[in-house]
Formats: structure tokens, C-alpha cells, sequence
């Protein structure tokens, strides 16, 4: 089976779901293909102030995930006005240096959410990446830059919208049998390993009935 993952590299509730993520792909290992793509934010879904950005985190670091570590509104930019998607297409781009795994994305996050790194800029994303992935950060930003990676992100992000949901992250869980379950906005590794589970379950039943019985009958 597949399992799909949909990340904003600046969004907080995407920052808390991270473990269930490493979780979930070391479980499952072997037994289900793990995939993340890009899902930008609309602008209108940034925090318009660092004042409004800290009462966010406040609810989903101290309250809804009672985390020990508040998060860093340093990367907000009034200025930017909501157009952060710097971060976004340098951890794309990695998938052209052959970096398919999360270290250049989670990077840029940690960058931005723990140490207040502006990343919204270009060249501080890029360097970012650059100083976990070793790839010259002028490299990088050249192909973040590129319209080839910009139409990926773009795609990536109609994509996500094409389930027609809106809450970071989201999970997409297809099987070899043709069912497929959504999760957006859900940040407890339960309800999704639960699913995996019953349509791993769900699959092996099928082979097995196929295996003693064959292809159906045509009539």
C-alpha cells in the first residue's frame, strides 16, 4: 500500500506530526510505501503578526500537544505578507540531488519553528539545506528557482486540494485493493495506524482468496 503525506515545511501542526511520520514509516517498513509532497499554504493562512503567531503556537505546542518546547515565531516577516514558499521549493528541489527522505525538509523546519531562521528568504533556506545536505547552496537555489520545481510544488499542492481538504497535515492511505482513506488536520499516530492495519489486513485477505480461488468467473 501507499501512504502519501502532505506537508507545508512552515506549518507548526506539520512540525508536531513529524514523529508520527518517522513512526509509522519505521512500523510499517517493507510493508507500505511512504511518500511526502508539498501542500502550500494560501497566503491567508499565515499569521498576520508574531503576536497572532505565538498565540497559535501557545494552542497547538502548549495546549493541544502539551509539548515542553515552544515554538519560534522569529521566521514571521510582516513584510512578506504571507508569501513564504522559499523553504518549500528548496526542500523540493532536494529530490534533484537524489535527497528523497526528509533530512533537507525537516532542516528547513526545525530552521524556521525552533531557531527563528528567516527562510522566507531565499538564500537562508538555501543555505539551510546546503549545511545538512552538502549540495552548494547556489546549486540548490538555482533549481528551487527553476520553473521545473515550481510546476512540481504547484502540482503537488493541486493535489492535495483535489481531495478536498484543507488541513495540514494530511494523509492520503491507498491499498493494491482500490480503498483509499483520508486524514487531514490529525496529528495522533492511532486513527492512521489503525487504518494501515485493517487494509493491510484488508489486502492479505484478497490474495489469499485469490491464491485457493483463482480470478473470478467471467459469468
Amino acid at each position: 500500500m501507499k501512504v502519501t503525506y502532505y506537508v507545508e515545511v512552515l506549518s507548526s501542526w506539520c512540525h508536531w506530526v513529524e514523529p508520527v511520520w518517522a513512526e509509522l514509516k519505521s512500523r510499517y517498513a517493507g510493508r507500505a510505501d511512504f511518500q511526502w509532497r508539498i501542500a502550500l499554504m494560501r497566503t491567508e493562512d499565515y499569521p498576520v503578526s508574531r503576536r497572532q503567531c505565538d498565540w497559535f503556537y501557545r494552542r497547538s505546542g502548549g495546549t493541544v500537544m502539551r509539548s515542553p518546547v515552544k515554538l519560534n515565531s522569529g521566521w514571521f516577516e510582516s513584510s512578506r505578507k504571507g508569501l513564504y514558499v522559499a523553504p518549500n521549493l528548496v526542500a523540493e528541489a532536494g529530490r534533484d540531488f537524489g535527497i528523497f527522505d526528509d533530512t533537507v525538509r525537516l532542516a528547513l523546519s526545525n530552521a524556521a519553528l525552533i531557531d527563528g531562521r528567516k527562510v522566507g528568504d531565499m538564500g537562508v533556506a538555501a543555505a539551510v539545506a546546503s549545511a545538512v545536505s552538502g549540495v552548494p547552496p547556489k546549486r540548490l537555489r538555482a533549481r528551487a528557482e527553476s520553473a521545473a520545481v515550481r510546476a512540481r510544488v504547484d502540482a503537488s499542492t493541486a493535489e492535495f486540494h483535489s481531495h478536498r481538504i484543507g488541513q495540514r497535515p494530511a494523509f492520503i492511505l491507498e491499498d493494491a485493493i482500490g480503498d483509499k482513506a483520508v486524514f487531514s488536520g490529525i496529528v495522533r499516530i492511532e486513527p492512521i495506524a489503525a487504518t494501515i492495519e485493517s487494509m493491510l489486513s484488508d489486502t492479505a485477505a484478497y490474495a489469499a482468496h485469490g491464491a485457493h480461488n483463482g480470478m473470478p468467473p467471467e459469468k
